[in-house]
This record gives C-alpha cells, sequence and structure tokens, in this order.
C-alpha cells in the first residue's frame, strides 16, 4: 500500500480532489490568512508563489503521502487541503493535517473533509490508526477532529511560543476499530445509546 493512488471523495458539500499547479494562487492566499498562520505555521520567508507552484504541481507524483484539495461540492472553489503524511507502513498509521482559507469555514466542509479523508484512510488503505496534533488555543479544530471520532490522547503542555505565548499542543487520534464503530460520527452512538 502506498499513496500513489490520488482519489476523488465526494461528501454532500465538500469534493477532495488531487491537486493541480493551477490551485497554487488560491493556496497562496489561504495560506495567507492570519487565522491559518496562527494556528498553522509561521511565515516562511523562503515561501514563494513561484515554489508553491512547484509544490502543489507535484502532488500527484507523491507516493509517500496523500494531499488532496478541499472544494465547495456546489460551487468548485477551492477551500483548503487535507494531508496524510508520515506514513508508517509497518504500523499501519499516519498523520493528518488540514486546513481550511476563511472562504470554507463555518459551513461544514472541515468535518465533512476529515470525515472523507479518515474513511479512505481505514476503508479504502487499510490504515489502523490516523494521529495529528492541534494547538491548545485552537478549539475550532479540536471540536471538527473529536466530531469525526479523533480522541485526544495526550498534551505536550507548553510545547509551542505563538504569538508571545506558549501554547499546549494536544495530541489526537482514531483508530481502525472506533473508526469501524462509528465512521466519524461518534455523536450518533452516544444519541443511540441514550435512546435505548
Amino acid at each position: 500500500m502506498d499513496f500513489s493512488v490520488k482519489p476523488v471523495l465526494t461528501g454532500e458539500r465538500a469534493l477532495l480532489r488531487p491537486f493541480t499547479g493551477s490551485d497554487a494562487d488560491t493556496m497562496w492566499e489561504i495560506i495567507g490568512d492570519p487565522e491559518v498562520i496562527r494556528f498553522t505555521f509561521p511565515p516562511n520567508s523562503e515561501l514563494t508563489l513561484d515554489r508553491l507552484r512547484s509544490w502543489y504541481g507535484t502532488r500527484d507524483e507523491q507516493s509517500d503521502r496523500l494531499d488532496l484539495a478541499v472544494t465547495d461540492r456546489v460551487t468548485g472553489e477551492l477551500v483548503g487541503e487535507v494531508v496524510l503524511y508520515e506514513w508508517d507502513p509497518h504500523a499501519r498509521s499516519c498523520t493528518f493535517r488540514t486546513l481550511i482559507g476563511p472562504r470554507g469555514r463555518g459551513r461544514g466542509l472541515g468535518t465533512e473533509a476529515t470525515r472523507l479523508i479518515a474513511g479512505h484512510a481505514f476503508e479504502q488503505l487499510g490504515l489502523h490508526r490516523v494521529q495529528l496534533e492541534v494547538y491548545g488555543n485552537n478549539p475550532r479544530a479540536r471540536r471538527v477532529y473529536e466530531k469525526a471520532g479523533f480522541v485526544v490522547e495526550g498534551v505536550r503542555r507548553e510545547a509551542a511560543f505563538r504569538d508571545g505565548e506558549w501554547v499546549d499542543e494536544v495530541l489526537m487520534a482514531v483508530l481502525d476499530r472506533e473508526w469501524a464503530d462509528h465512521r466519524g460520527r461518534p455523536e450518533d452512538l452516544s444519541v443511540s445509546s441514550t435512546a435505548r
């Protein structure tokens, strides 16, 4: 198993598709958004639009990671990305990350994109574990991950210095057997168990 096949994953609101070099201009805007910078990475002076074009233009060639564009299914507008990377074939695990730009927030696209890529990881790729890290001061992202079934495994206290303050890094993961139970909708399980 590797990530050489780049699928198109379709949900009710979101469509995940392979990147093309022409996506770089929009991703340049998204990556420059203050909230994206705050919760993902500090600005890098080496990042240029030309480098971004090269990066997104070569995502289809990567067999050790899966980068997919998150788009609005109705309009086709590119609003962000989801990535599976740091693949460990022996542990059948990988790390997940996502970023959603301002035009994609508050519409359920991030939650659906997370469910779509995690579902692909477990149901198509046969992974055992998908993990992620989220800053402790990013409750919106943490809620998205919890809604998709990720569970907090630990906290690296004050692990990063961001915007003049120390912030925690929260470690979260979901396992294949958990995914098989809830398919990215753990709230449905809790509703059905209280209805009994």
